[in-house]
């Protein structure tokens, strides 16, 4: 089976340069991608301490333009995008008509930045397909177009406190770099590109899109520092490390279309105060503000022994079943084991879901997590694990 997945893979348009890399390639989300080059642990702590260079260019590129456009997105999202300025982006999901998240996703006003066109959205590479029907179905009531521009750009994410710095490099002096959470076009050793100030790992960094064609100079490029600024191209298993110490999910695991946004504990995501309707809007803010109760709820939880939990692992409260696993590791900055697991709230008394729904009450519960058949302890803690470093 996994031989049939790596045939049918896509590669990326960096695909010969992980090659030379020495990188260990893995079928992921429909692609093949680089999980390693020199191990996870280095290039883990490069982009801690330094910078790490990552291609994402398997992630889909989603074009909005028309008159409703704005209409539209606030339809389909939790998000106020009328409240979205241009050059600036805004993380948020996409709700079916139960409350359940078809995806996750990052919205950029595009208006003045690309010609022709109100938003760019970019989306999980293993949900293009899902998202595209989605938001075209969805667009029919609405004079507006959702442009499946995929296959068109490259993407690369250099990130880590030394990232600002090899962008000064190249090309972007550092107070004409966007702020977080803005982008703007530019170019970096005159590559065109979109600059923005996002990412995937806790730290201060870049992803910056661009068309396939540049993609190998830039990289290239980029790595070309990588001894004056200890630049390691880092794969699929630092990013998994990094996004789980900043707390950050990752769709089918802590995100699914069975859960809602309040119940993966995205509810910081999920405004109050938004005006327009979107799917299953009512029962989503009914979870938010207590009236509807909550079914699951995602916590973060810290090994008190040295097991590590894996995704899917069983856990008890009080020894009953209530729950998984949904992402488990060995924090490489902290030197503990750490993970998410969801928790079902129909497997346990009124006093312990209460007391789980309560986020100061909660840290520092007990749990268990099965592992090889025997249980071992963990406590239910905050995230994120490790503070986030982002540039302001």
């Amino acid at each position: 089976m996994v031989v049939k997945e790596e045939i049918e893979a896509k590669k990326t348009i960096l695909y010969d340069e992980h090659i030379k890399l020495g990188a260990k390639m893995v079928p992921f989300g429909g692609w093949l991608m680089p999980v390693q080059y020199e191990g996870i642990i280095k290039e883990h702590n490069a982009s801690r301490n330094s910078a790490g260079l990552f291609d994402v260019s398997h992630m889909g590129e989603i074009f909005i333009k028309g008159i409703d456009a704005t209409d539209f997105l606030n339809s389909i999202t939790p998000a106020d995008i009328s409240a979205l300025k241009p050059a600036s982006a805004v993380y948020t999901q996409l709700p079916n008509e139960t409350g359940g998240v078809v995806d996750d996703l990052i919205i950029y006003n595009s208006r003045g930045i690309i010609e022709n066109i109100d938003y760019l959205i970019v989306i999980n590479a293993s949900r293009i397909k899902e998202d595209v029907e989605f938001m075209q179905n969805k667009a029919k009531k609405f004079d507006v177009e959702v442009i499946n521009k995929s296959d068109d750009f490259a993407m690369v994410a250099l990130q880590g406190p030394k990232a600002k710095y090899v962008i000064e490099k190249i090309g972007v002096n550092l107070d004409l770099q966007p702020s977080f959470f803005t982008f703007k076009n530019a170019k970096l050793n005159d590559i065109p590109c979109l600059l923005t100030r996002t990412g995937y790992t806790g730290e201060d960094g870049f992803e910056i899109i661009l068309d396939n064609k540049n993609a190998k100079k830039l990289w290239t490029d980029i790595l070309s520092y990588k001894d004056e600024f200890n630049i390691h191209p880092a794969g699929l298993g630092a990013r998994d490390t990094l996004r789980l110490e900043a707390g950050l999910p990752l769709y089918g695991h802590e995100l699914n279309e069975n859960t809602t946004p309040i119940e993966s504990s995205l509810g910081n995501f999920v405004p109050e105060n938004k005006t327009a309707q979107y799917s299953a809007k009512d029962f989503i803010l009914g979870q938010k503000t207590g009236k509807i109760p909550l079914r699951r709820k995602l916590l973060p939880f810290i090994m008190q022994d040295r097991q590590i939990a894996r995704e899917g692992y069983e856990v008890y409260i009080e020894g009953k079943l209530c729950g998984k696993v949904t992402s488990g590791a060995p924090s490489i900055t902290l030197g503990k084991n750490i993970g998410f697991c969801m928790i079902e709230f129909s497997s346990l008394e009124d006093n312990l879901v209460s007391i789980l729904n309560n986020s100061k009450e909660n840290i520092g519960m007990d749990i268990q997590i099965m592992v090889r058949n025997k249980l071992y302890n963990a406590k239910i803690t905050k995230k994120p694990f490790v503070k986030k470093n982002y540039e302001k």
